[in-house]
């Protein structure tokens, strides 16, 4: 069936999607912006900078090296030295900054984007090594210069990077050989955290989460338990729940001055709800299950004493 001139119309307008949906193993979703080519490009160039720069200071430190020594017999120690120093700059650079600076090099660190394993996690050296030594075939094809003024020697040579910028701009993940080789993709350094949507029942949840100061800063780590508990839950028996709740909830249970014999289950619910859930602006909820009832220390009724 033919489609409506306007979808067409809307679908042609509506920006290209360079986002990715990562879940990590603690079921905790990112999104990251995909790089593409026209900021990876520049990078590039700057690493291109760089290197050349580093073996130029090598080259002349080895320069300075055999003409302060005296040493004549030093100038093959040095020129084998400086092929050597060429040899591992030009291949290694990417592949060393990459692994020990999570995977930023000094062009994607300038450029703000970074390489990452296609599941979210930082690169080991392995993938930076393997993604670096195939970038040759991503710059392919290789242009003579001398076939736009025969004057110009044939062995000035320019990748025209064709090979690369095809594999990027038709992959899901925009990845050039390299990375597909190497289970890598280059993001914008920056990631968007999806918060984890579970289906809350007890009408308790709500009106408890009230209680818990507004001030509480939750932690990463906290949040993570928080995503982890909250989907996992339903697998536990009631016995189980409480065990682990009790144990995660002790020191805010302190903390928060509630009651010792606060629901820990339900308490690690309500901040579940209370991190991820409850809207900021929202108004204040029905207590509804827990109205006359408080969860904190000095709203304990004592008990009656007998004369």
């Amino acid at each position: 069936m033919p489609r409506d001139e306007n979808q067409l119309d809307a679908e042609s307008q509506r920006p290209l999607d360079t986002t990715i949906g990562v879940v990590t193993p603690e079921n905790i979703a990112f999104e990251y912006q995909l790089a593409g080519p026209f900021r990876r490009l520049p990078a590039y160039i700057i690493d291109v900078f760089v290197r050349a720069a580093v073996i130029a200071a090598i080259g002349l430190l080895l320069l300075l090296f055999v003409g302060l020594s005296g040493l004549q017999s030093l100038g093959a120690f040095a020129l084998a030295a400086g092929i050597i120093s060429y040899f591992l700059v030009s291949w290694f650079y990417g592949a060393a900054l990459e692994a020990f600076f999570n995977g930023r090099t000094v062009g994607k660190w300038a450029c703000g984007i970074r390489v990452i394993d296609v599941d979210g996690c930082p690169i080991n050296g392995k993938r930076a090594v393997l993604r670096n030594l195939l970038r040759i075939a991503d710059l392919a094809p290789v242009a003579a210069l001398s076939s736009v003024d025969e004057s110009i020697p044939p062995m000035f040579l320019i990748p025209t990077g064709m090979v690369g910028l095809i594999c990027v701009i038709s992959t899901r993940r925009m990845q050039r050989l390299g990375d597909i080789a190497s289970g890598t993709m280059v993001i914008i350094d920056e990631k968007t955290w999806q918060l984890p949507v579970a289906k809350i029942d007890d009408p308790r949840v709500a009106p408890l989460a009230t209680f818990i100061p507004g001030d509480y800063a939750i932690s990463r780590s906290m949040a993570r338990t928080l995503a982890i508990y909250a989907e996992r839950r339903h697998y536990l028996t009631p016995p189980r729940r409480r065990e682990i709740a009790r144990h995660l909830t002790l020191p805010l249970i302190e903390r928060f001055d509630f009651r010792p014999d606060i629901d820990a289950d339900l308490l690690m619910i309500a901040l579940y709800y209370k991190t991820f859930l409850a809207e900021r602006n929202a108004e204040p909820a029905d207590l509804g299950p827990l109205a006359g009832y408080s969860p904190l220390i000095r709203d304990m009724v004592a008990p009656a004493t007998t004369a």
